[in-house]
C-alpha cells in the first residue's frame, strides 16, 4: 500500500481531521438564555470572584493546546508552521481518541523563543495543559523551562513522551532477558531533545520521590560527530549540561567505538547508521531500540542477524513499536483530573512503569503494549493522577 498517496486522498476528502462540536443542542429561547445572554453572566461573575472555578464552569478542565513552531516536524525537519498543521491535527485526534481530551493545534508563525513563550502565556487562560510539539533543540529546552510557572502542565512530548515510552520498553526488555536495568551499558545516538531527555530519565536526574528509582550509570550520548565528552569544544549548552550525568569515564571516539561492549542501543537520530557488524561488537544479547522514522537506524532483520536479542522501532508495521501515543494522552488525562500545575519527574516515572506493567508477560517480540490498546492511556492516567495528588498532599 502507498501510504503517502492514500493519506493525501484522505486528507483532501476530510479537509481537516478534527472539528468543534457543541456539548448540547440549543433548541429553545430558554436554553439560549442559559448558555448565552443573560444567563452566561453568572459563571463569568463566579470566575471573577474565584478564578479556580474556571475549572468547574468552562472547557479549561479538558482542553490542551498543541503548540509548535514547525521547526522539527517528525522526520521532515524545519517545514514551518503551515506545513505542520496536518501533524498537529493528528496529535489532537489522538488526544481525543485515547483520553477524551479536547486538544487544538496552535501552529505559530515564529521561531523566536521570546515570542513563542509570550504567545503561549497570553493564550494559556483557556487551556488546562500545553503540549509542546516538534520544536527544535536547544530552543525547545528553553521554551519548556520558561513556561513551568504557568500554573498548568507544560510538556514537550518529543522530549519526555519519547523518554517515557523508551524507559517502559527498556524495563520490559531487561525483564525478558533477566538483566538488571541499572547495570546496563546504554548508548544513545541523537543528542537533541529526545536523546537528552531519555538520558535524564534513565539516569534518574531530578527524581527523589517514592517510586522505585531508575539509575542507569553507564550512559553515553552520541551526536553526528561521535561521543559527547568533556574535551569537545563544539558542544552547545544542553549537550555540555548532559555530561554531568553521561559518559562519566570521559570516553572519546565514534558511535561505533561507543557500541563496543554496550548492552543497549537507543537511536533517536537518522536512518541506516548501523549494520549487523556493529551489533556484533556489543555485549551478548543486546537490546536495539532504533526509533528513527520512517527508516530506523538499523532494520530489525539486520540487527537480529548481528545477534540482537530484542529489537524495537517506531514503525507500526514492525514488532515492538515504541510510540509516544502510549504516553501523552494518559499523562495529560491524569494531570487534568488532578488539576496538576506541572508534570514532575515522579509523574513521568509513574507513566513509564504503568506502560511497562500493562504487559503481564512481555516477550522478545512484545515488550510494549500495542498502540491501539485503549486501556493503556487510562492506566497511565490513574498512575499519573495518583502521583500528582500525592505530591500535592506532601506540600501541606
Amino acid at each position: 500500500m502507498d501510504y503517502f498517496k492514500e493519506s493525501l486522498i484522505l486528507h483532501k476528502s476530510l479537509r481537516g481531521k478534527i472539528r468543534i462540536t457543541p456539548r448540547l443542542d440549543v433548541r429553545s429561547n430558554y436554553e439560549l438564555a442559559l448558555v448565552y445572554s443573560p444567563g452566561v453572566a453568572a459563571p463569568c461573575l463566579e470566575i471573577q470572584k474565584d478564578p479556580e472555578t474556571v475549572w468547574d464552569y468552562t472547557i479549561k478542565s479538558n482542553t490542551v493546546a498543541i503548540v509548535t513552531d514547525g521547526s522539527a516536524v517528525l522526520g521532515l525537519g524545519n517545514i514551518g508552521a503551515l506545513a505542520s498543521i496536518p501533524v498537529m491535527e493528528g496529535k489532537a485526534l489522538l488526544f481525543k481518541r485515547f483520553a477524551r481530551i479536547d486538544a487544538f493545534p496552535i501552529c505559530l508563525d515564529t521561531q523566536d523563543t521570546d515570542k513563542i513563550v509570550e504567545t503561549v502565556k497570553l493564550i494559556s487562560p483557556i487551556f488546562g495543559g500545553i503540549n509542546l510539539e516538534d520544536i527544535a533543540a536547544p530552543r525547545s529546552f528553553e521554551v519548556e523551562e520558561r513556561l513551568q510557572d504557568l500554573g498548568i502542565p507544560v510538556f514537550h512530548d518529543d522530549q519526555h513522551g519519547t523518554a517515557i515510552v523508551v524507559l517502559a520498553a527498556l524495563l520490559n526488555s531487561a525483564k525478558v532477558l533477566g538483566k538488571n536495568i541499572s547495570d546496563l551499558r546504554v548508548v544513545i545516538n541523537g543528542a537533541g531533545a529526545a536523546g537528552i531527555a531519555i538520558a535524564k530519565l534513565l539516569r534518574g536526574v531530578d527524581y527523589d520521590g517514592g517510586l522505585k528509582r531508575v539509575e542507569v550509570k553507564g550512559l553515553i550520548l552520541c551526536d553526528t560527530k561521535g561521543i559527547l565528552h568533556k574535551d569537545r569544544e563544539d558542544l552547545n549548552s544542553s549537550k555540555r549540561a548532559a555530561l554531568k550525568f553521561t559518559n562519566l569515564g570521559n570516553r572519546h571516539g565514534s558511535l561505533k567505538d561507543a557500541l563496543v561492549g554496550a548492552d543497549v542501543f537507543i537511536g533517536v537520530s537518522s536512518a541506516n547508521v548501523l549494520d549487523r557488524n556493529d551489533i556484533r561488537t556489543m555485549a551478548p544479547d543486546p537490546i536495539i531500540l532504533a526509533l528513527a522514522n520512517p527508516i530506523p537506524e538499523i532494520m530489525p532483520d539486520e540487527a537480529l542477524v548481528g545477534g540482537a536479542a530484542i529489537v524495537g522501532t517506531g514503525r507500526s508495521d514492525l514488532p515492538n513499536q515504541v510510540n509516544n501515543v502510549l504516553g501523552f494522552p494518559g499523562i495529560f488525562r491524569g494531570d487534568l483530573d488532578a488539576r496538576a500545575k506541572r508534570i514532575t519527574p515522579g509523574m513521568k516515572l509513574a507513566a513509564a512503569y504503568a506502560i511497562a506493567d500493562h504487559l503481564r508477560n512481555p516477550t522478545r517480540d512484545n515488550i510494549i503494549p500495542a498502540i491501539l490498546d485503549e486501556s493503556v492511556a487510562w492506566r497511565v492516567a490513574d498512575a499519573v493522577r495518583d502521583v500528582a495528588l500525592q505530591e500535592q498532599w506532601d506540600k501541606y
